[in-house]
């Protein structure tokens, strides 16, 4: 009993140890957010802004069109958002509760190109988009969403699909309902846990993405806040009280998104897993 509450004590402080890897780097942004150039470089360092300087988020965010960054960002992401989920889930629907010749042979040969790093794709990406004219476009950051959505989506879905009873799909056949009204009416309804998740994942994906709008986005009237920060950071390097601001405004969507669905996403990932 004593060594199982040891090794309770001992599992809690290591967590709460790798905690603080994670959160300090977090609460120096902010802390750096809210103070002026003399502050966030004393030593020793100082934790709390002496006063709050407030000011160097709107000095950060006009600076540079930011307003028209944000939203590009949220033309992407709400493109890409609904994209991933409609089809990632069609896709894991028909690999998980339709019968059909080769599924398992199809769904295995796309799980192979998972182990394809991004540099082999980038550059036929990039000419094949070139080539049909959507170059210096948001297409190329929207339009492949609708394709199936990732396959580690398709395989997180597939995976929660297959732990729902096929007894729901027999009595559905039994009233006379098609495919199409299953997903509609039973598997997509009771997947929101898991759905959540590949919304998560697609919202952090979109929102940070950095290299997809450096290929295929020349114009600075279409770029996103990855890039605007980038040309915030080349621009103002020195002034890193008003980069931190603006690195902390950029972050903080990310944050909120995560705290609100945290609960979702620790259920879906935990349910994703339960049969293979």
């Amino acid at each position: 009993m004593r060594q199982s509450k040891l090794a309770l004590a001992a599992g809690y402080t290591a967590l709460i140890l790798i905690s603080i890897l994670f959160v300090v780097p977090f609460v120096w942004l902010l802390r750096s957010s809210l103070m002026d150039l003399s502050q966030i470089f004393s030593m020793p360092p100082e934790w709390v802004p002496k006063p709050f300087h407030w000011d160097n988020f709107r000095r950060s965010l006009t600076v540079l069109p930011f307003d028209v960054f944000f939203t590009n960002t949220m033309i992407i992401v709400v493109g890409v958002l609904i994209g991933t989920v409609a089809t990632s889930s069609i896709a894991a629907f028909g690999f998980s509760r339709i019968r059909w010749r080769g599924r398992d042979t199809v769904f295995a040969i796309l799980m192979t190109s998972m182990m394809l790093p991004f540099a082999v794709t980038m550059i036929p990406s990039f000419l094949g988009w070139k080539m049909l004219g959507f170059y210096d476009t948001l297409y190329p950051l929207i339009v492949p969403a609708y394709f199936g959505g990732g396959i580690f989506n398709i395989f997180l879905l597939r995976q929660f699909y297959l732990t729902i009873p096929r007894d729901f799909d027999e009595a559905a056949f039994v009233d006379g309902a098609s495919y199409f009204q299953i997903y509609r009416s039973i598997i997509f309804p009771l997947s929101r846990s898991a759905l959540i998740v590949v919304a998560l994942f697609s919202f952090l994906g979109s929102w940070n993405d950095f290299i997809g709008p450096l290929i295929y986005l020349k114009s600075d009237k279409l770029f996103t806040l990855a890039l605007g920060l980038q040309m915030f950071q080349g621009t103002y390097t020195a002034q890193w009280d008003l980069l931190m601001a603006a690195s902390a405004a950029v972050v903080l969507p990310c944050v909120i998104v995560f705290l609100v669905g945290q609960r979702y996403f620790l259920d879906g990932i935990t349910l994703t897993g339960l049969k293979g």
